[in-house]
């Protein structure tokens, strides 16, 4: 899904400030069709996310919450996480996280879409699913650095979630609006 620099565009230079785990900034010198120069353009590097939207074989909507330090907040959110390399394909990333984080597993699963979190500044895009009948299988086997609650929810209860600003997670904001458009 990456594309390609514009016709005309060129890359003068690039070169990486920083790299870690969580954080990898790259600074490029880009030169336009116009022939003007950006010489300091600033892209973050993640790897792609997921999010998953997740019912149970009883219609409940499954949530976690957790705290985020980055804003300072607790707030309910959908399951997600990073695709590994090793997971091959987002759906599996979906499939491992969903059942690392809350124990859930099984059910049918569909893409509902791809957006790019912020495309100005960051490489990486975010696939959501909706996964349908999954029951719980085991208990979450969480990393080291999560601490999360797994809850359940009815349609109109998380509705109330959204628009209560209980849910304030964007990406995972954009796929629970589109699917309650898709399922009213």
């Amino acid at each position: 899904m990456k594309g390609a620099l514009p016709e005309g565009w060129k890359v003068l230079s690039s070169e990486y400030l920083h790299k870690a785990d969580w954080l990898t900034v790259r600074k490029d010198s880009l030169q336009l069709a116009s022939g003007h120069v950006i010489p300091d353009y600033y892209v973050l590097e993640y790897p792609d996310w997921i999010n998953i939207v997740a019912v149970t074989t009883d219609d409940q909507m499954l949530l976690i919450r957790q705290y985020r330090h980055g804003a300072a907040l607790t707030a309910f959110e959908l399951c997600a996480g990073v695709c590994e390399e090793h997971d091959g394909d987002p759906i599996e990333s979906a499939k491992r996280e969903l059942l690392e984080e809350t124990g859930y597993s099984g059910g049918t699963w569909e893409k509902l879409m791809t957006i790019a979190p912020n495309p100005a500044t960051s490489n990486n895009y975010v696939h959501s699913y909706i996964v349908r009948g999954i029951h719980k299988v085991t208990e979450p086997n969480l990393d080291k650095s999560e601490e999360l609650t797994v809850h359940l929810f009815t349609r109109e209860e998380v509705l109330n979630l959204m628009l209560s600003g209980e849910i304030v997670q964007a990406t995972q904001l954009a796929a629970l609006w589109r699917y309650m458009y898709m399922t009213r």
